[in-house]
């Protein structure tokens, strides 16, 4: 067995819940209920029948539930403002269709989720192109494409998709994204806003200033606006308004330096969800509402027209939609520790804890149970001892091999991040509607996996 790279920072044990049957309806999707049987539903499906069907581990996903949020992020910032989901989060081809119904646009940060998006019919127009290192073969598939936006990251970048669409006879909207040194209170990997960091142009030292004076020196360029994303996981407004506030200082200084107002500001997405019964997630309205204040606040102050808003929100839409399911293998009892419950899934299907010591939380979901709570440690199967799902919870102490757990809120970044570590097979994902249920992204097989090795 391997062991971790570092251990895990310390965390407080979880409060004593008073209920272990019991269902918190911030960190569940909507349509997730207990049945008078004690067995967990999703849209009037129980999971051990879903278990049955698609076998464990399997992601189940609550397509009303995914629909909601995007109709409630799109009706709370109006016609006037864009809502782009964040395609990094997770993206299928039935995601793709369900945000072309529901009338968002899409950010994606790589040709296959490009691929993606333009195989599902999503119109390119509603296509944002994001990241840092993008490749001329990239650029030039996007801008062939007729993307609506290149979020443009570096100078090399702009003279790239500049001779890009020079090339194609085209005028390509561009973007800027701007680093405005706003520390998000998150983990160090997924703060992205300060200047010590991979992520766009700063505007410390005028390179955010610098860039639209190329850009604006291109005839196949149009500047539409810029683009400030300061991290993920965040439940604190303060550092959306003290971002916004700068990003209107730069339209303010573009302005005033050639005479051109910028139609759009996008201030990304990074909205926090409920992973435990602690977390306290903001509302689309209440995000809607202090973002639309501030900016127009700051271009009221600046004598700018207030700019067309769009925002990002991925985790904030995909997240509290979709579980994991899991069968319980193995349950081990350390003596005045606690108990190791294994599961056939890990880190493979779910890296978060690993990687940024995330919380979940967990639920006994085949059955209820009366027996008394025991502090549990849920873990996989792979050779590493940092492979953890929920590194402290609360569990039935007649929990048994068979039964069935499930751990809420895994419907971003899990299956986006899963891999085939120890050659394990990654777990489909089945999305439940009206009372029927169907696989959007198939569980992988033997033959999958094989297929690529071709020594």
């Amino acid at each position: 067995m391997t062991a971790s790279a570092k251990p895990a920072a310390a965390q407080p044990v979880p409060a004593l819940p008073a209920d272990l049957n019991a269902l918190d309806e911030k960190v569940w999707a909507q349509g997730v209920a207990r049945g008078a049987d004690g067995v967990v539903t999703v849209q009037d499906l129980a999971v051990t029948r879903l278990a049955e069907e698609f076998g464990t581990p399997a992601y189940i996903l609550d397509e009303a539930d995914f629909r909601a949020r995007c109709r409630a992020w799109k009706d709370a910032f109006g016609p006037g403002a864009d809502v782009y989901y964040a395609g990094k989060a997770f993206l299928s081809r039935a995601v793709v269709r369900w945000l072309a119904e529901e009338g968002l646009h899409l950010d994606v940060c790589s040709a296959g989720e490009l691929a993606t998006a333009l195989g599902a019919g999503m119109p390119a127009e509603r296509i944002g192109y994001h990241g840092n290192n993008k490749t001329p073969a990239e650029i030039e598939r996007a801008v062939a494409a007729g993307v609506g936006r290149v979020v443009v990251d570096s100078f090399q970048e702009i003279a790239r998709v500049a001779h890009t669409a020079r090339a194609l006879g085209v005028r390509q909207k561009v973007q800027i994204r701007v680093t405005v040194g706003v520390e998000a209170h998150t983990h160090e990997f997924i703060a992205t806003a300060h200047e010590d960091q991979k992520f766009g142009l700063a505007l410390a030292g005028g390179q955010a200033e610098e860039a639209a004076r190329r850009i604006l020196g291109h005839d196949s360029l149009e500047l539409t606006g810029v683009h400030s994303h300061i991290g993920s996981q965040i439940f604190d407004m303060a550092g959306f308004e003290v971002s916004a506030r700068r990003v209107v200082e730069l339209l303010g200084r573009i302005r005033d330096e050639h005479g051109v107002e910028l139609p759009e500001i996008d201030l990304g997405g990074g909205l926090g969800i409920a992973y435990t019964p602690a977390d306290d997630p903001r509302e689309p309205q209440e995000v809607a509402k202090r973002l639309a204040e501030i900016v127009g606040h700051e271009c009221d102050a600046a004598g700018l027209r207030t700019p067309r808003i769009s925002v990002e929100p991925g985790r904030a839409i995909a997240g509290p939609t979709a579980f994991t399911l899991y069968e319980v293998g193995t349950v081990k009892p350390l003596e005045g520790l606690r108990t190791y419950v294994s599961v056939d899934g890990g880190m493979s299907d779910n890296i978060r804890t690993a990687l940024y010591d995330a919380e979940y939380s967990v639920a006994l979901v085949s059955r209820a149970s009366d027996a008394e709570p025991m502090l549990v440690r849920v873990v996989g199967k792979h050779c590493e001892s940092g492979d953890i799902l929920v590194r402290d919870a609360y569990l039935p102490a007649d929990l048994a091999p068979g039964d069935l757990v499930a751990v809420p809120a895994t419907g971003a970044y899990c299956r986006a991040l899963a891999s085939n570590y120890n050659h394990a097979l990654r777990p489909p994902v089945v999305a439940v509607r009206d009372g029927a249920a169907r696989v959007i992204v198939r569980r992988e097989t033997e033959e999958d996996l094989l297929r690529l090795d071709v020594g």
